[in-house]
């Protein structure tokens, strides 16, 4: 009997042993984690998380907008920004001259063999066949147009986009904020200004530092309402942020650079391809550290920024006075070619950011903002990243189920991966951040994450 209890004791502290020696191991493994990526940080705000909660317009920017609408009295306001809001969401890019000749060359061809058996005229035939084919183009063809802005439409314009586009911009430079701290820039160029959101969301981040900020925007009754906004509408007043110049033209100098540049919603306003890779070589060269691009999140929006990504990437520019190349910042992990664009069914690569709209009526529930964005940096900048960890980055919304959670991710391998994280699978901090983590943050991709990528239903 007492040979029993003494073997009973001896397996039960053998037991012990071995969940403590688990124990350990655990918390071994998590302190390990923690020191790879976490930084100190508590999971919920782990370094990967750069989502913004609802973003509000700065006191003084809308009380400025409120008064400069109320004063314009602008007929059918709230009609014609919808409109207007509907208009710039649905525009799509101009058709390129070379795409329109092959496309009227074959439909050409395809009615010539239509009316070979038909005994005619040849120069009739040849003239109702070219008829013909002018007016399936001119049915087929989007007709796009530049946009002429006006003060009265500049109105519409700050009613309909200026809250939207000031949380797009911001939620982009929180990358920048959040991933390279130590940045502190001292110019900014704001290209395709319009009402100045860049020059508002870039103050609230580095206020301290910024000394001069140069906005170029084409229209020139658009440049004065950015300036009315800073002033508070009031022309003898101080303006709010100083340092702000408004002008027409970049500057003219292909030496004078910034360490801030940003184009946003400007890019989609350009004519043709040659013209935006030109806009974006040019605007690459006034790049000391971080150039930014933000467009709408629709295909059109993101094939766009793509583009410029490539020319960036691939061409070689004629004019080099910084040879420091260029390097994917954010959103993508990765150089390789965007395989939402590579996949049969091409979608955009978009992000959310919920915003408080100007208070006008109707129009008092917080909104959504959906943009697509791109960061380069030249290659000796960028951040330090947790050295032997890669990140990936969340494409959709994260699905939390009991001890799981769904990860739709673009992965530094350039392909996209649904993971099922568990902290079983990737460790309990990885878990816990993914739980934390919401569509447009980052995670880390451990080791055993090619193991765990599913394809099936999200359970």
């Amino acid at each position: 009997m007492a040979s029993r209890r003494y073997g009973a004791c001896v397996l039960y502290q053998r037991a012990a042993v071995l969940r403590m020696m688990c124990r350990g191991m655990s918390a071994a493994a998590d302190l390990h984690s923690q020191v790879d990526f976490l930084k100190g940080e508590p999971h919920r705000n782990h370094p990967g998380v750069t989502n913004l909660k609802t973003l509000r317009l700065p006191e003084e920017l809308q009380m400025a907008a409120r008064c400069i609408i109320q004063r314009a009295e602008v007929p059918r306001l709230a009609d014609r920004a919808h409109s207007l809001t509907n208009f710039l969401w649905s525009r799509k890019s101009p058709v390129e001259e070379s795409s329109l000749r092959k496309r009227a060359v074959k439909l050409e061809k395809e009615l010539w063999e239509k009316e070979m058996d038909k005994k005619a005229d040849e120069q009739l035939l040849e003239d109702r066949i070219r008829r013909k084919v002018l007016s399936e183009l001119k049915k087929t063809t989007y007709h796009w147009k530049t946009t002429r802005y006006d003060e009265e439409l500049g109105v519409v314009y700050m009613a309909s986009r200026l809250a939207g586009g000031y949380a797009a911009v911001k939620r982009a430079l929180n990358e920048i904020k959040k991933k390279d701290s130590s940045f502190a820039p001292q110019s900014l160029l704001d290209f395709g200004s319009g009402l100045g959101t860049v020059v508002w969301a870039s103050h609230s981040y580095w206020g301290d530092s910024l000394k001069e900020m140069v906005c170029v925007d084409s229209s020139g009754p658009m440049n004065v309402l950015a300036e009315r906004l800073l002033k508070g509408d009031e022309e003898r007043v101080e303006p709010h942020i100083k340092q702000v110049y408004f002008r027409q033209f970049l500057p003219v100098s292909p030496k004078v650079q910034f360490d801030l540049v940003v184009a946003a919603f400007t890019l989609s306003e350009l004519q043709n391809v040659k013209e935006r890779e030109d806009t974006v070589l040019t605007l690459w060269r006034k790049t000391s550290s971080y150039l930014v691009l933000v467009e709408n999140g629709t295909k059109e929006g993101h094939q766009i920024l793509m583009e410029a990504r490539d020319t960036l990437l691939k061409k070689q520019d004629k004019i080099v006075h910084d040879i420091r190349p260029a390097a994917v910042f954010a959103p993508c992990p990765h150089e390789r070619i965007c395989p939402k664009l590579a996949s049969a069914i091409t979608t955009p690569c978009n992000f959310n950011q919920m915003y408080q709209p100007l208070p006008l009526p109707g129009r008092n529930e917080r909104q959504t903002e959906k943009f697509s964005y791109l960061i380069l940096a030249r290659t000796e900048l960028g951040g330090t990243e947790s050295e032997g960890v890669d990140w990936g980055r969340l494409i959709s919304p994260v699905k939390r189920r009991t001890r799981h959670v769904h990860c739709r991710m673009c992965c530094p391998d350039g392909k996209l991966q649904h993971l099922v994280v568990t902290a079983r699978k990737q460790s309990r901090d990885v878990y816990r951040c993914a739980r934390s983590s919401d569509w447009g943050d980052r995670l880390p991709m451990l080791q055993g994450d090619d193991e765990d990528a599913e394809s099936g239903s999200e359970r």
